[in-house]
């Protein structure tokens, strides 16, 4: 086995990956199941969900799907128990499912901010309890990779409520970090800058991707693939073994950027 292998095979691991039917995540799903696990693409969508499952398996690796609702404790412990019902333990989760909406800040209602921080904050504290005690019961503990925002790093325009919550997972995700750490299960967060997909297409108008470009040293959107390297490192029990409470940030310098 060379190097390589070792230190970032995942070979004979299950992983979850919430999200998994979304641009970002679903690559994410993709090349954890090329290093060798087993994923379980989560999401809403079934035709979504069977053309990930399809797109990996076409690719030499291995995967199903399963239908959850992330707004639902009820249905995340019934998601846990098949996964481990069929494969007996979860190496890696990813929470990954996010909603956001570009409200101006004064026209935000209760419901909408209190949704949104559901799903991106609270579904995160929900699947992190879950499957981290889970986790904690394995004797080779587990890697959690929570998904943040460069808008978790400092605010950012026409994202008000989605700033807040992912300012939150951040927190989230150290506070849990040093909570487990000694138990044997990391938890990061991987941190990407702007990544066109399907929730910030709204957003990307031609003055805000100028703006983007302008504060961006790499000069461009990173690809949805650049994402991977990041992924397996966090994912990858040797690799990634002394890592935990960080935010990986992937953002082509955009927060290395002041004037």
């Amino acid at each position: 086995m060379s190097l390589i292998e070792k230190l970032f095979s995942l070979k004979d691991q299950t992983a979850v990956v919430i999200g998994g039917t979304g641009t970002l995540c679903g690559e994410m799903a993709q090349g954890i199941a090329e290093a060798g696990a087993h994923v379980v693409v989560v999401g809403r969508s079934q035709e979504k969900g069977a053309e990930r499952v399809s797109a990996i398996e076409a690719a030499g690796g291995s995967a199903s799907f399963i239908a959850a609702d992330v707004a639902s404790r009820e249905s995340l412990e019934s998601l846990l128990k098949e996964v481990v019902s069929t494969h007996g333990q979860v190496d890696i989760l990813v929470n990954g499912a996010g909603v956001n909406s570009p409200t101006p800040v004064l026209d935000i209602e209760d419901e909408e901010f209190s949704r949104i921080l559901d799903i991106n904050l609270g579904a995160v504290l929900r699947s992190c309890q879950i499957f981290g005690k889970q986790m904690l019961s394995q004797e080779k503990g587990g890697s959690i990779i929570n998904l943040g925002s460069i808008s978790g790093l400092g605010p950012l325009s026409r994202v008000f409520t989605y700033s807040a919550s992912k300012a939150a997972v951040h927190n989230l995700s150290k506070n849990l970090a040093r909570e487990w750490a000694e138990q044997g299960v990391r938890v990061n967060t991987l941190v990407p800058g702007f990544f066109p997909a399907e929730q910030n297409r709204k957003v990307l108008t031609e003055d805000r991707i100028a703006a983007i470009m302008g504060h961006t040293p790499a000069k461009r959107f990173g690809e949805a693939s650049e994402l991977l390297g990041a992924t397996l490192l966090l994912a990858s029990r040797d690799a990634g073994s002394f890592v935990t409470g960080v935010e990986m940030i992937v953002d082509g310098g955009f927060s290395a950027m002041s004037i």
